[in-house]
């Protein structure tokens, strides 16, 4: 997922707002590099810069005014897991909070035409909604910035409790005017968004939407109440006791995050471990912090998460100079991490280094009076007689400082490291005969399927579709999800299609779950047994083989 141009986008719409009645034609003399096989999908649409606006309320109710910022938060969610690179809200509510304009701004479509000029972004999208009886209506409509044009609004349609559903739909259409040649099922689109409870994602939109700090909480409480497993909210209740100090709460939220839930992925669940780790140090609770913080670093060892392990290491009474010194390496130009290394050093006996850390420090920040009285100290005459008692009186009044937490979480950093590990894995890829590609883009599409991401591993079966098309894995992996969705004529297809190529206890047990269902006995019989004599151990095949027997011995 690519959002290194974030800040580029917040900076134009600023401008953008300021002179909108001045606006000309933005030069555009870059394009936008691919992110990684990792994110990647075919099709021309992949790692465009999207933001998409809160939708207009038309139906003239109130309580419908939380699908206003509905709507943006599921599509943002399906583009980018279709590929592209959406602004989430947090950007867009950080670029007009640096303008002083309010929360609700919401720019009329003409108005979001002349903020394209400007805007660093390839598409906006803008839409509304209205009721229709007991059903919703959505709109929508691309404008497309290189070109400066509105493109065909596309609709979709629903009733109120199949909202989700609906706007999954409308955003599968809009991913198809974005990107022609995107070619993964509808089907698989919109499922996406199944299995999430409507009640509990209004709880959660709401709480993410007042403007008063107890109301978010009772609906964001509400929401996890209502769905326990439903991570953004669990998300959004972290930040919301974090940014009131109540530390321990704050901990069991981030905690939650991601616990019930195998979709959550990449720089979200990266953020949950990172405050996750920020509470447990201000709760005291440090070697459950230095074991999150290290989690993180496994992934992406940034300078801040690094640095906050060492801090829990310290606090512990261990020796955390190996980590603040990784710290510096990856940023030299941050003075608290020249800071941190100073005092451990200093505190471990490494007189010269430290005080070389210190002046490192007060190069980059000169008024840093505690690194002034550190550095002061390390310039004593050694020659000064103290005695002993002196001594240890003067030791008990000047305690070592304690070394400082990074409190800030960079999410574009998270991003954009993970892109350059997307880019290694990529490169890597490409490097591979077509063959090789294609079996190893099967295994990470599994890895997806596997943790119920069906959008994101159907693209990567497509991809290597498209590599090699004679990988009986990917035609497997496609049956699965042809079967998840509901497909059953193409998951047949699939699956039969996967074992003329090599059998395997996937596509068998897809085929067998088919025939079990169409009340083919035999043949489903037939399909967990070849299951088994490739892999008899198979717990899924054994399950398969039991529930077939129970049918049988009912008939």
């Amino acid at each position: 997922m690519r959002l290194g141009r974030v800040g580029r986008v917040v900076a134009g719409l600023g401008l953008a707002v300021a002179l909108v009645a001045t606006l000309t034609a933005a030069a555009r003399g870059q394009s936008a590099p691919d992110s990684g096989v990792g994110q990647t999908g075919a099709g021309a649409g992949h790692g465009r810069i999207l933001l998409v606006l809160p939708f207009d309320n038309r139906t003239g109710q109130p309580s419908l005014e939380w699908i206003r910022e509905a709507a943006p938060e599921i599509l943002v969610s399906r583009f980018a897991s279709a590929g592209f690179a959406p602004m989430s809200r947090a950007d867009r509510l950080y670029a007009l909070d640096h303008l002083g304009l309010p929360q609700g701004f919401h720019p009329s479509r003409a108005t979001a035409l002349k903020l394209a000029q400007t805007l660093d972004a390839d598409s906006i999208v803008v839409g509304s909604y209205v009721t229709d009886g007991g059903g919703i209506v959505a709109e929508a409509q691309l404008v497309d910035v290189p070109q400066l044009r509105m493109s065909k609004a596309v609709t979709a349609r629903g009733e109120m409790k199949n909202l989700i559903e609906v706007f999954d739909a409308l955003a599968w259409e809009l991913t198809r005017q974005l990107d022609p040649e995107f070619n993964v099922a509808e089907e698989t689109f919109v499922a996406a968004g199944k299995g999430m409870r409507v009640d509990a994602f209004e709880q959660y939109i709401r709480g993410i939407a007042e403007p008063d700090h107890e109301e978010r909480l009772r609906h964001l409480n509400q929401s996890v109440a209502l769905s326990p497993a439903f991570s953004p909210a669990w998300m959004a209740l972290g930040r919301e006791d974090y940014n009131s100090q109540q530390y321990e709460q704050a901990a069991a939220a981030f905690a939650r995050v991601g616990r019930d839930d195998p979709k959550l992925q990449g720089p979200d669940a990266l953020e949950a471990g990172f405050f996750l780790g920020l509470s447990l140090v201000f709760s005291g609770d440090y070697p459950r912090a230095e074991r999150a913080f290290a989690g993180i670093a496994q992934v992406l060892p940034l300078a801040e998460v690094v640095n906050n392990q060492g801090v829990a290491v310290s606090r512990q009474g261990n020796d955390g100079t190996a980590l603040f010194r990784q710290a510096v390496a990856a940023d030299p130009n941050v003075a608290d991490y020249h800071f941190n290394l100073a005092v451990s050093l200093k505190r471990h006996g490494e007189v010269q280094e430290a005080a070389a850390e210190l002046a490192a420090c007060l190069r980059l920040k000169g008024n840093d009076s505690e690194a002034q009285e550190l550095a002061a100290e390390g310039k004593t005459p050694a020659a000064k007689p103290v005695s002993a008692t002196d001594s240890s009186s003067e030791e008990e009044s000047r305690p070592d400082p304690l070394e400082r937490i990074a409190r800030n979480f960079n999410a574009v950093a998270f991003r954009q490291a993970a892109q350059m590990l997307d880019q290694v894995d990529e490169a890597r890829l490409t490097a591979l005969e077509p063959q090789q590609r294609a079996e190893k883009l099967a295994a990470q599409a599994k890895d997806f399927l596997d943790r119920g991401l069906l959008l994101e591993a159907e693209r990567l079966y497509q991809t290597a579709l498209a590599s090699d098309d004679r990988v009986a894995a990917v035609h497997a992996g496609l049956a699965e999800i042809r079967e998840r969705t509901g497909d059953r004529e193409n998951a047949r297809k699939e699956a039969r299609t996967s074992l003329e190529l090599l059998p395997s206890v996937q596509a068998y047990l897809v085929m067998g779950r088919l025939d079990l269902a169409a009340g083919h006995m035999e043949e489903a019989g037939y399909d967990v047994g070849e299951a088994l004599k490739i892999e008899p151990g198979n717990q899924a095949a054994q399950r398969l083989q039991q529930r077939v027997e129970s049918v049988r011995q009912k008939r």
